[in-house]
C-alpha cells in the first residue's frame, strides 16, 4: 500500500496535470472559434470555384485542346497523396484517423501495383508515414504562421505541385485531410485535386445552378486560368478545414483529461483519507495496548 507521502504527491501531481489541460482547453476553445469562423466562410467560395469549373467543363465538349489538369496526363499509374495532419499531437484521434486513412489508401494503390509519392503537410503525418513509406517522400510542408494556415501557405504548396505535374511526375493527385463538423465531429475525406474530378464538386451540399454562360476569350483560356487557382483554393480550404478539426479535437481531448483528472484526484483523496484513518486507529490501538500491559 502507497504511503500517505506518495499518495501526497500523486495527488499534487495530477492536480498540476489538470491545471495545465484545464488551460490548453480555454486555449483550443479560443482558436476554434476563429478557425471555424475561417473554415466556414471559405466553403462558398470553394463550392463555387468548382461550380465555376463543372459547368466550364460540362460544356466544352471538345476535350481535345484541354488543360491535362482537366483531362490527366492519360495514364492512371502514378499517385501523389498529399496528408494534411498537424504539427502538434495532443489532440484525440484527429492525426491517428488521417494517418491511418493514408495508410490504408497507399497499401491499396501498391497493392495494384502503382507507384504512389507521398507529400506531407504537418510534422506529425511525417514523422509518422516515414518509419514505412521514407522512400516515397517527395515533398513536405509545416511552416505555418502562429495565428493558423494562410492563402500563402496553400500556394506554396500549389507551386510544388504545379511544377512537379507540369514535368509529368505523376498522374493523379489526392488529397487527405479532416472535414470540420463540429468540436467533436470530424471526418476524414480524400478529394482528388488533378486531374479534375465533377464528382468533388457534386460532393457539397450548395445547389447547383443550370445556367448556361458565355466565357470570354473563350472556354478553354478561361481553365487555363482557373484550373491552378482552384487548386491553390481547395489547398486552402483543406488547411482551414484541417485548423478547425485539429482545434475542436484537441479542445474535446483536454476536456476529457481535465474530468478524468478530477476523477482520479477524488479517488486518490479517499485512498489518503481511509489510509489516514487505518494509520490513525492502528496508532491508537497500539497506545491502548501499550497501556494494559502496564
Amino acid at each position: 500500500m502507497a504511503s500517505l507521502k506518495d499518495l501526497r504527491l500523486r495527488i499534487t501531481s495530477v492536480q498540476s496535470t489538470r491545471k495545465i489541460t484545464s488551460a490548453m482547453k480555454m486555449v483550443a476553445a479560443s482558436k476554434l472559434r476563429r478557425a471555424q469562423k475561417s473554415a466556414e466562410e471559405s466553403r462558398p467560395y470553394a463550392f463555387k470555384m468548382e461550380e465555376m469549373i463543372s459547368n466550364i467543363a460540362s460544356n466544352s465538349g471538345d476535350y481535345s485542346g484541354a488543360s491535362k489538369m482537366l483531362v490527366g496526363t492519360g495514364n492512371n499509374k502514378t499517385f501523389l497523396i498529399i496528408v494534411m495532419t498537424a504539427n502538434r499531437g495532443l489532440c484525440g484521434g484527429f492525426n491517428t484517423n488521417i494517418i491511418r486513412k493514408a495508410r490504408n489508401l497507399i497499401y491499396g494503390l501498391l497493392d495494384k501495383k502503382n507507384e504512389v509519392k507521398i507529400y506531407t503537410v504537418g510534422r506529425k503525418g511525417r514523422d509518422n508515414l516515414k518509419r514505412d513509406f521514407s522512400d516515397l517522400f517527395v515533398g513536405h510542408f509545416e511552416d505555418f504562421e502562429r495565428s493558423g494556415p494562410s492563402l500563402s501557405d496553400a500556394e506554396d504548396i500549389s507551386k510544388s505541385i504545379i511544377s512537379m505535374f507540369s514535368k509529368v511526375e505523376f498522374d493523379i493527385c489526392k488529397m487527405i485531410f479532416s472535414n470540420f463538423i463540429s468540436a467533436m465531429n470530424q471526418e476524414v475525406s480524400v478529394q482528388q485535386l488533378i486531374p479534375y474530378s465533377e464528382l468533388d464538386a457534386g460532393s457539397s451540399d450548395e445547389p447547383k445552378g443550370i445556367a448556361s454562360y458565355e466565357y470570354e476569350p473563350s472556354q478553354e483560356e478561361v481553365l487555363d486560368q482557373l484550373l491552378p487557382r482552384n487548386l491553390t483554393i481547395q489547398l486552402y480550404k483543406a488547411l482551414l478545414e484541417n485548423d478547425a478539426s485539429e482545434q475542436g479535437s484537441r479542445m474535446t481531448a483536454m476536456d476529457n483529461a481535465t474530468r478524468n483528472a478530477g476523477e482520479m484526484i477524488d479517488k486518490l483523496t479517499l485512498t489518503y483519507n481511509r489510509t489516514r484513518q487505518a494509520q490513525i486507529t492502528t496508532e491508537l490501538i497500539e497506545i491502548i495496548s501499550g497501556a494494559e500491559a502496564l
